[in-house]
């Protein structure tokens, strides 16, 4: 199901990013951007010029004044639903009990004059909440709210349809944003924020139609929450959870403490189109435990720096990588535009490594080992089916799985100058691989099983692109290290129709 919006944010920033991406232009490396640095490629850099909202109130909309406190939720509780309210330049508060916030009405729109901030004054846990559809947030700053971990600020409780856009959602905690279904953001300031950008999360499960937009994404997760709860996958410029299609195209997702974007567990039909992703500590890009995505024309660089050089500092092993798909894959029976992954006409350029399919053979539905251990796959319904004896033969033996198969690698530009990430080992790699399936004791996958079908059996290809650099990769698991030449020799038979610019060996 394709998500049509007529593109209204910079389309001649997003048409000179294709044209870099389709030609596979090598741009020179850049020093390390602070975060309100220009972008190295022409994207949508709104956070150090945001587009201003009106200077007068329009006609019929209710005047907020900044000087009187809790005037914004106050005049929104004795509005009538679809009222536009123009707030004042100033700085805009809310009674100070914590829970004290905006409830908008179905159809309302908030209006920033230039220079209007609703200020949580670290009090405020929330700015906008409650299940009101159809609500329009435009040119306004919205910073100092403290939600808790796994919340949101705006659109805290995940409302439907609706439109944030030439926002400034800053210096919150939590995740500055939530989403709801055909909820739209665009042209937009996501900065700074303690855990995520945005949340795209419902409590009561799957969402649709989710269109993010020419926005900056830029330098959250300010409270490091990995390394307060180590290992949660609780972190991004942008975390997706369980979003059943989604556009997600010419934003600057840049200078994250971690992830640049997430999607995790069951989401399906993405198309990730036309970004810049630059200098973020962690991957650009991980889709986990999902399906059915487009990811073309994306420009890649300086990636997973710190978090790549942690790893490779302890002595891991594992070909951490800046695009990161886990447990991901297509699936024709589970409705898309694409029954694949398809990876095409992107540029990555001095990242930390390049790309990773990785299927880990103890994690599946019912699995103990599964971090998402409430979830199941799309294609059961019932987790505890996925147990013995049934789970040892067809159908579940397939379906109890989040498989990393149907993967299409084409067309890209893969460049690599160790000398610019500063690195002599464990940052070149390319990888396809699983462990040693041993746990829990009834799985019928244990052993090399998901090892062998990852790499051979599930259709995932490289053809077709361009390595500048010297290139390693991984196959079947991390101690099977290979040249280009075997790369591309039997048995893997990868790269088809590829070039090399530094070949091992010649």
């Amino acid at each position: 199901m394709a998500i049509k919006w007529r593109l209204r944010v910079l389309p001649s920033a997003l048409l000179a990013l294709a044209l870099t991406a389709a030609t596979g232009c090598e741009g020179s490396p850049d020093a390390r951007p602070k975060p309100t640095a220009a972008p190295s490629a022409p994207v949508a850099g709104v956070c150090s010029k945001p587009a201003a909202g009106p200077a007068k109130a329009p006609a019929g909309a209710v005047t907020v004044d900044p000087a009187v406190a809790g005037d914004l939720a106050a005049r929104t509780t004795s509005s009538p639903p679809g009222t536009t309210f123009w707030l004042r330049p100033g700085k805009h508060t809310l009674p100070s009990d914590r829970y004290a916030q905006v409830v908008p009405k179905e159809g309302n729109t908030y209006l920033g004059a230039p220079g209007a901030v609703l200020d949580g004054r670290r009090t405020n846990q929330y700015a906008f909440g409650g299940a009101a559809r159809d609500v329009t947030i435009r040119h306004l700053t919205v910073q100092g709210f403290v939600a808790p971990h796994d919340e949101g600020v705006v659109n805290h409780d995940s409302a439907d349809g609706w439109v944030i856009e030439h926002a400034t959602i800053q210096h919150n905690s939590g995740a500055g944003l939530m989403a709801g279904a055909r909820q739209r953001v665009s042209a937009s300031c996501l900065r700074g924020n303690g855990q995520y950008g945005m949340n795209a999360y419902k409590a009561d499960g799957r969402f649709n139609a989710l269109v993010v937009e020419g926005n900056e994404i830029v330098g959250n997760n300010t409270d490091d929450w990995e390394r307060r709860r180590p290992g949660c996958g609780c972190t991004g410029g942008i975390k997706f959870w369980a979003v059943d299609g989604a556009d997600i195209r010419g934003n600057w997702v840049h200078d994250n403490r971690g992830t640049g974007v997430w999607a995790d567990t069951n989401n399906n039909d993405f198309l990730i189109e036309g970004n810049v992703f630059e200098d973020n500590d962690g991957a650009a890009l991980i889709y986990e435990t999902s399906y059915n995505a487009v990811i073309r024309k994306n420009t890649i660089r300086r990636n997973n720096w710190v978090e790549g050089r942690k790893y490779a500092d302890r002595g891991d092993n594992f070909p951490f990588a800046t695009v990161y798909l886990s447990e991901s894959g297509g699936e024709p029976r589970i409705r898309a535009r694409t029954d694949r992954i398809e990876v095409y006409r992107n540029v990555l350029e001095n990242n930390w490594s390049g790309i990773t399919l990785w299927e880990n053979a103890d994690r599946f539905c019912n699995s103990p080992a599964n971090t998402s251990s409430g979830d199941c796959t799309l294609l059961v319904k019932d987790r505890k089916r996925c147990a013995q004896p049934g789970i040892a033969a067809a159908p579940l033996y397939a379906d109890c799985r989040w498989k990393t198969q149907r993967v299409d690698i084409r067309g890209n530009r893969f460049v690599l100058d160790k000398s610019v990430v500063d690195c002599t080992v464990k940052c070149d790699r390319m990888a396809v691989l699983a462990n040693y399936g041993t746990y829990p004791n009834w799985s019928p996958y244990q052993g090399e099983r998901v090892s062998e079908a990852i790499t051979r059996e599930q259709g995932n290809r490289w053809h077709d692109n361009v390595y500048v650099g010297p290139w390693k990769f991984v196959v079947h698991d991390p101690s099977r290290i290979l040249d280009s030449w075997q790369w591309q020799g039997t048995p893997y038979r990868q790269d088809a129709g590829s070039t090399f610019g530094a070949r091992d060996g010649g």
